[in-house]
């Protein structure tokens, strides 16, 4: 296991001075849109290093951050995680970010179209049914999942991530985030707080949202509709979906039957560039039918590199996976990008 950390350099004039009390405070709304802006960022970012994730999330508002990367590799079981705790300077806020699923990893695709892959049976979460998930995903929460609890303790009994310094006070409010298997991670880490209450209520206590980017489906059906009985996985659970993105319709039907949680939001760009566009509460994306649309997926990177194909449609895109269509298509009126100018 891998473990790193930075601090943020205290960068002046914040794109958010008040972030950490807007983050903190018990009234904030899902989906919010500071909330899901910021989050955003942060998993965009967690393709970099520590240092990178913790000097953006400074330039956020999370000044003087405390950022703790925590990773495991293990090729021959497709088992990449890598997740960072960056805790506000204060102690109050602290954000839980995976990292996705990098564009040069062979091993991380491998772990998110798997066409068969393993199932785990998460019996507290299914009632008298078999609820599954996709073992690759457990594998990567679960092989981090003890050192990352163990980390967050540490903010809510008032101490810094990086050591046993105090800090001012003690850890009021969690977000978890993540882009690709990044957000799968994410879902799946509060699915699993829940699912053995006993041991992380203290954990989930401070739990506010969790923001997903392009999550790929986690679990099959049964699973699924066990955790939106549950109010908080079916209400705080927020998925943001970008037009035609091929990540949130996999696992494809070949690998059996897989279902979203939670609350889907899609953003569909207008063919006319002066029509507004926005996110919109939708139906969950369901599976690609034929393996045939995996295959064509990549195509949308060539397709939009050129004029003349530009307007090409693609169910299955994986163009529109991209962390930073995700960024524009967020980032709120006034800011021009995530440096706030």
């Amino acid at each position: 296991m891998q473990d790193d950390s930075a601090t943020g350099p205290g960068l002046a004039n914040p794109v958010y001075p008040d972030l950490v009390a807007h983050l903190a405070a018990s009234t904030t709304m899902v989906p919010d849109e500071v909330v899901r802006f910021v989050l955003a960022v942060c998993s965009s970012y967690a393709y970099g290093d520590v240092a990178t994730v913790a000097t953006i999330m400074d330039r956020l508002g999370l000044t003087r951050n405390r950022c703790r990367m925590i990773s495991e590799y293990v090729d021959a079981l497709f088992l990449t995680s890598t997740a960072y705790v960056i805790q506000s300077q204060d102690g109050r806020v602290a954000v839980l970010c995976y990292r996705g699923t990098p564009p040069t990893s062979l091993v991380t695709w491998l772990t998110d179209f798997q066409v068969e892959p393993s199932r785990i049976t998460v019996p507290a979460l299914s009632s008298a049914q078999q609820g599954q998930v996709h073992g690759g995903f457990y594998r990567n929460v679960r092989s981090t999942r003890f050192k990352i609890a163990e980390v967050l303790r540490e903010a809510i009994a008032q101490r810094s991530v990086l050591g046993n310094k105090s800090t001012d006070h003690p850890l009021e409010a969690l977000y978890i985030t993540g882009h690709s298997l990044g957000g799968a991670s994410a879902a799946l880490f509060a699915a699993l707080l829940i699912a053995d209450l006993s041991r992380y209520a203290d954990i989930f206590a401070k739990l506010k949202a969790v923001y997903t980017y392009g999550s790929p489906m986690i679990g099959n059906p049964s699973f699924a509709d066990a955790c939106n009985r549950d109010a908080f996985l079916r209400e705080k659970v927020i998925r943001y979906v970008y037009a035609n993105d091929v990540v949130p319709q996999v696992p494809p039907k070949a690998s059996g039957h897989f279902k979203h949680f939670g609350r889907e939001y899609r953003y569909l760009p207008r063919a006319n560039a002066d029509a507004t566009a926005d996110w919109e509460h939708s139906p969950p994306r369901t599976q690609v039918r034929h393996l045939l649309s995996l295959a064509t997926a990549p195509l949308a990177f060539v397709a939009k590199a050129l004029k003349s194909t530009r307007q090409i449609p693609f169910h299955a895109s994986l163009s529109d996976h991209l962390p930073q269509y995700y960024l524009d298509a967020l980032t709120p009126d006034g800011l021009r990008s995530e440096f706030g100018s």
